[in-house]
């Protein structure tokens, strides 16, 4: 692996762990009060179970940012990744409608928009790489069934 690749790699995987970061300052201090209030479903995981999933999905997201940024010439480029923005800035805005604002309304408007935007994230990162649109699968999957 090159030095170039090495340093993309790195930054991409920082730069997902730094928007899970940011959102964990409002996802953080409700758990404990407001979250633990809320009528949950029966098959709701333990509050432990999200910040080591998390921290691996956006280790893959990491990964699969890097693939898709080592194709900069690709034609398809600089739209996977307008379509990547989106959904990180609708990643962190989701901690801060649902946790930090405590307002499912708006969490749940947010996850439906940040779902749309993984689906069309996923399609447009699949035509620059097919491993890095396949490594964004378990991040859909989980937004679903944190929707859910």
């Amino acid at each position: 692996m090159k030095v170039n690749d090495l340093l993309k790699l790195v930054v991409s995987i920082i730069l997902y762990q730094m928007a899970g970061l940011l959102g964990s300052l409002f996802t953080t201090p409700a758990i404990p009060t407001w979250y633990k209030t809320l009528n949950k479903p029966f098959f709701n995981p333990p509050n432990w179970i999200f910040s080591p999933v998390w921290i691996s999905l956006f280790f893959l997201m990491g990964i699969s940012l890097f693939l898709v940024w080592r194709r900069l010439s690709h034609p398809r480029f600089k739209t996977a990744l307008i379509f990547f923005f989106v959904q990180l800035i609708l990643n962190i805005l989701w901690s801060v409608a649902f946790f930090g604002l405590r307002s499912p309304l708006l969490g749940a408007i947010n996850i439906i928009l940040l779902w749309i935007a993984i689906l069309l994230t996923i399609l447009n990162f699949s035509k620059v790489s097919k491993i890095g649109g396949l490594l964004l699968n378990p991040y859909l999957i989980w937004v679903s069934f944190v929707a859910y």
